[in-house]
């Protein structure tokens, strides 16, 4: 398992001075869930050497899977509120998730699961909003499994990744946002897809290491009856503690009007049909981060895969908003690499993208080869 040595500090001060960009006064919320102690005890350093005041909320999956199989409706709404309250306070969040079983909550009930994240939306969308924010899953044996390498592989994989020269990808992502700000119609097709909408006066949001650790997107959303096709998505994911595979999706002006996961085809149905907005699309962001090549079951990482793309059934962002609103946010991806099977993206008929390189001159600087 991890020991504490310089990787923890480094780490600790890519959070608090790159991430959150922390100034002096600024309260930060730590939230941690199975961390180690030295990792919390970095994040309070790098917090103090800036002058910020930490909050701790310390938590164990064990503990959050009993609270989340016995508490009733009305106590989460009496937590809600008092979360809310809190995270009112707070000028900027951190979150570290650790833990060996990414399936831990999977036998809460899916309704309940559906209960609190509805009860606890207006807390995560304060944080979204009003808050800066950063969030990423810490490195375990059950999360090196996961991802199908050896402990100590994965631990090196997991602070190249987090730790990478955010500064530089962020700057060659600004090509790429003028391209979606100045395009209407985009179709993308690949293996069992065929997918047309527009993103047209939708600002798009370059994702360089100020929020989610690690990083890599620049993402817009759809306009909300836009979309008609057929999406056939090829990267296993894991929502409410289900995990699903090769998820398929057709839409029609919009909304998602059929969707099959095999033998998980009715937990898709009962998460779509969550609420009004959850059959539409609420995302739709380009994947780039060139030390992520390949799924780990854990969408911090998975989204951002070199070469992919994710498109969002749910909750739009503020900063990029379609008026779409839901209490799910599911970020499904599809890697279009030619071992995964290739696939054109295309803005108003140009080729953007083919088989996961982008094609035009002042795009190709995203390319894997020109970040590492």
């Amino acid at each position: 398992m991890l020991k504490n040595d310089e990787r923890y500090e480094k780490l600790a001060r890519t959070l608090v001075e790159f991430s959150i960009n922390l100034q002096k006064g600024e309260r930060v919320l730590v939230n941690n869930i199975d961390i180690p102690d030295d990792m919390t005890i970095a994040l309070i350093q790098a917090i103090h050497t800036r002058g910020g005041v930490p909050f701790l909320r310390l938590q164990s999956n064990k503990v959050a899977r009993a609270q989340n199989k016995i508490l009733s409706e009305e106590a989460f709404t009496s937590i809600g509120e008092v979360f809310l309250d809190e995270m009112k306070k707070m000028q900027a969040f951190i979150a570290l998730r650790g833990g060996n079983n990414a399936f831990y909550q999977s036998d809460v009930a899916q309704e309940q699961r559906m209960m609190i994240d509805r009860i606890m939306r207006p807390v995560q969308d304060w944080r979204v909003q009003k808050t800066k924010w950063v969030i990423l899953r810490w490195p375990s044996d059950g999360f090196a499994q996961q991802a199908k390498m050896s402990t100590d592989e994965f631990e090196e994989f997991f602070f190249r990744v987090c730790t990478m020269d955010y500064s530089k990808m962020e700057a060659n992502m600004e090509a790429l946002k003028k391209r979606m700000e100045a395009a209407d119609k985009v179709r993308i097709v690949g293996n069992g897809t065929d997918l047309s909408f527009s993103i047209k006066g939708i600002p798009a949001i370059p994702c360089g290491g100020r929020h989610n650790i690690p990083d890599g997107e620049v993402y817009t959303a759809p306009v909300k009856n836009s979309v008609n096709g057929i999406i056939q998505y090829n990267t296993p994911t894991v929502y409410q503690g289900i995990p699903f595979e090769n998820i398929r999706l057709e839409f029609k002006d919009g909304k998602i009007i059929a969707g099959d996961a095999g033998n998980k085809t009715n937990a898709l149905n009962k998460i779509l049909d969550a609420d009004e907005g959850s059959r539409y699309v609420g995302e739709f962001a380009f994947g780039l981060n060139p030390h992520i090549l390949d799924p780990v079951c854990d969408i911090l990482f998975d989204e951002k895969i070199a070469g992919s793309f994710h498109f969002t059934p749910g909750q739009a962002y503020e900063e990029a908003d379609n008026g779409n609103r839901s209490q799910i946010h599911w970020d499904l991806v599809c890697i279009q690499r030619k071992e995964y099977g290739g696939g054109e993206i295309y803005f108003d008929g140009k080729l953007i993208r083919q088989n996961g390189l982008f094609i035009p001159a002042d795009l190709q600087k995203l390319n894997p080869e020109n970040l590492t």
